[in-house]
């Protein structure tokens, strides 16, 4: 855990950190693959979904970008978790929220929230280019959230 007031060092981070969304194909893979970029070995970093959801090529896409690859990343459920031994769990969606209250009633770990906007509501009511923008405001936001949280404000940027 940070010190109040002060930057984030090696020593208060989280060991083991878990980002959920609704269904672990755009909010929650992006920012696991953001933090396992900057932390690199430092800490564990997992994803998942409260359902079942399916790779979603717009993510993939826009990490791409960036130079993150996510393409071979397979969604996951909760239940689905080998291990719930996080230090942290960071959800996305207001079902991932609500879900991961529930898990951790009996455990000692910390849940934030970081109301994450859904641009997957895009696709079908908007051109392309949108999606992609809308996708992309939603990495670039994980990725200046996940700086600010973790320290790591001197790393690259998007």
């Amino acid at each position: 855990m940070p010190r109040e007031g002060g930057p984030v060092l090696a020593r208060d981070l989280p060991g083991a950190v878990l980002f959920v969304c609704t269904m672990n194909s755009v909010r929650s893979p992006m920012a696991a693959a953001i933090l396992r970029h900057l932390a690199g070995r430092r800490l564990y970093v997992e994803s998942a979904g409260v359902k079942a959801g399916g790779p979603d090529p717009f993510a993939s896409a826009v990490m791409d970008e960036i130079g993150i690859d996510i393409a071979g990343h397979r969604p996951s459920t909760l239940k689905e978790l080998h291990d719930t031994s996080f230090d942290l769990i960071v959800t996305l969606s207001p079902e991932a929220h609500h879900q991961a209250l529930e898990l951790t009633r009996t455990m000692a770990v910390e849940v934030e929230y970081w109301p994450t906007f859904d641009a997957t509501m895009l696709i079908g009511h908007a051109s392309r280019e949108q999606v992609l923008h809308a996708y992309r405001g939603v990495r670039d936001q994980l990725f200046q959230r996940i700086k600010r949280r973790f320290g790591f404000e001197g790393g690259p940027s998007v």
